[in-house]
């Protein structure tokens, strides 16, 4: 796959995407770093723009973060590390199929809400390649958040506007990559949930960075967040509330034979 075909379903909206995807929990990286050392090199693949980043980067000694496209990339957190001398980020145009590291060269790779959009059996194999023996294959991602109480109706009512406009990947995430053919030996890891503490300004942004929304939109010319939003305002309270919102994370940990 040339760097050129990938599937591009976030660049046109890099900055809502950096700007109002939650963040993830200290218990995800926790869990990862109990089977990876810290001095590990990390490689990132399909980082986006930096929001799993900053978790692996504050628990591991070198991260190569990688993404097909410029503009998450240059949405990314590690340009503000690197202002402040925080230097363990390296960033790289590339697809998620491929890298330039080294043979064997890297501890441990993780994937943060991507596995779905890459061609899986290039990927595998790249991290057979990649992967030092030992190494530990983390993948991660999270599906439908759950309506805060009294929400459940327009929430409901603004998913069944952008239904249609999810793509088959998106639905394998919701299932939990059931059917993927792994490599290596599974690695047991825990529940986890990703949970964020929101006002409505940032909810509105987050259902305007998801790429349903976007295909939505540019498909009907109609904004479904604009339609819907006084329905769910009027659900949330007032504006200045603040909300909690749940998300359940999956984790898959894999282990290379040493």
């Amino acid at each position: 796959m040339s760097q050129n075909a990938f599937k591009d379903h976030f660049s046109a909206i890099a900055g809502a995407y950096a700007a109002a995807r939650p963040e993830y929990p200290d218990a995800l990286f926790d869990a990862i770093a109990a089977q990876v050392p810290a001095d590990a090199t990390v490689w990132e693949p399909g980082c986006g723009s930096g929001q799993a980043t900053r978790g692996l980067a504050a628990r591991f000694a070198r991260v190569h973060a990688s993404d097909p496209s410029v503009k998450q990339l240059e949405q990314h957190w590690a340009h503000e590390a690197s202002l402040r001398g925080e230097g363990r980020v390296n960033l790289s145009v590339a697809p998620g199929e491929r890298t330039d590291l080294a043979d064997a060269s890297v501890q441990l790779i993780a994937v943060a809400q991507a596995l779905h959009w890459f061609e899986r059996e290039r990927f595998f194999a790249e991290c057979e390649r990649v992967l030092a023996p030992g190494g530990v294959l983390a993948v991660w991602a999270y599906g439908d958040f759950l309506p805060p109480p009294g929400m459940e109706v327009a929430v409901a009512d603004f998913r069944a506007r952008i239904d249609e406009f999810w793509q088959r990947e998106n639905h394998e995430i919701r299932a939990g990559y059931p059917d993927y053919q792994w490599p290596f030996e599974a690695v047991p890891a825990p529940p986890l949930w990703l949970t964020a503490q929101w006002g409505l300004g940032r909810f509105l942004g987050y259902l305007n960075s998801l790429s349903a929304t976007d295909r939505c939109r540019a498909a009907t010319g109609d904004d479904p967040v604009a339609l819907n939003r006084p329905a769910l305002s009027q659900a949330w309270g007032m504006a200045e509330d603040v909300r909690t919102i749940e998300w359940p994370l999956m984790l898959h940990l894999r282990r290379k034979a040493g």
